[in-house]
């Protein structure tokens, strides 16, 4: 049994420590604030220019050969890129974890064939640990999300798949489901096709109804589709943010709340221990006083 010195050690190094995930928690609860304010500016936007993109998608002319629409290859000879959106940060629960293992399975289905793109310390030392290919590493882009970085981001990705250094491209983030929950996610951004809107599609009259495209299908391709590409790649970013601050708030709530019921057991035995010292000396008092009455008489 530990002593009294070392239990009171113990719940002061505790209690410490939930100042900190306090302090944690209220951060992560600020930031929240702001990032939900901003994805529910950016999510309209964000549905809305895919909805666009898949009538356009819809209304080019079958067998029709651009860019966009993707290269004649067989899938063992494509490469695939994925654009991966990790935390700067740690102490988010299993926020980054879930988005590693969610790439890996996609990994797994092509060893070889892959190129990532990666945004986040967490994601970047992992996949620099593991020898994985990394294309790019995209510094202090998670942390604040801005149409400038996006924009940037979509510039790189967008040469190298013009340059055929991959041949589709995927973005991997985390999505807010409630306030309680994250999922990992995964969209197709390139080649455009109806995969990439399989999750927006109603299959209404409306939406099956082309659309004309003026001047052309090819020069609205060249003109939609990087303006889509950062679209999706900003609301990403900002729902990422989003998510990573909620995990955050989470896991610091409960290592508080574990805290605390750490401190309670803790509490208790340290009233046992101090309870069975003194019945010992009040014992030993007793008996000393015993032994003196009979020596006595």
């Amino acid at each position: 049994m530990a002593s009294s010195k070392e239990i009171q050690n113990r719940i002061k190094s505790i209690k410490d420590t939930m100042k900190i995930t306090n302090a944690m928690y209220m951060i992560a609860s600020s930031k929240l604030r702001k990032a939900k304010s901003e994805s529910d500016k950016t999510e309209p936007y964000f549905f809305t220019i895919r909805q666009v993109m898949a009538s356009v998608e819809k209304s080019i002319p079958e067998g029709m050969s651009h860019i966009y629409l993707g290269r004649k290859k067989a899938d063992h000879e494509k490469n695939y890129g994925y654009v991966i959106l990790t935390a700067d940060k740690g102490l988010s629960g299993a926020y980054n974890h879930n988005i590693v293992k969610l790439v890996q399975k996609e990994l797994d289905k092509h060893p070889d064939q892959n190129s990532l793109y990666v945004a986040g310390r967490s994601g970047r030392h992992y996949y620099r640990k593991i020898g994985a290919n990394v294309m790019h590493k995209f510094h202090y882009i998670v942390q604040e999300p801005s149409l400038d970085r996006a924009r940037f981001m979509m510039t790189r990705v967008l040469d190298d798949y013009k340059e055929g250094r991959i041949d589709e491209l995927y973005i991997v983030y985390s999505r807010m489901i409630s306030p309680l929950a994250c999922a990992p996610e995964i969209k197709k951004l390139l080649p455009v096709d109806d995969e990439s809107f399989n999750d927006i599609r109603t299959g209404s009259e409306d939406e099956e109804k082309p659309i004309d495209l003026l001047p052309s299908p090819a020069a609205v391709l060249d003109s939609v589709v990087p303006n889509y590409i950062h679209g999706v790649i900003y609301g990403a970013l900002v729902e990422s943010f989003c998510s990573e601050q909620n995990s955050r708030m989470l896991a610091m709530q409960s290592a508080t709340n574990n805290a605390k019921e750490m401190l309670h057991d803790l509490n208790i035995e340290s009233n046992r221990i101090r309870q069975a010292a003194i019945t010992q000396e009040i014992t030993e008092v007793i008996a000393g006083a015993k032994a003196q009455k009979k020596k006595q008489e």
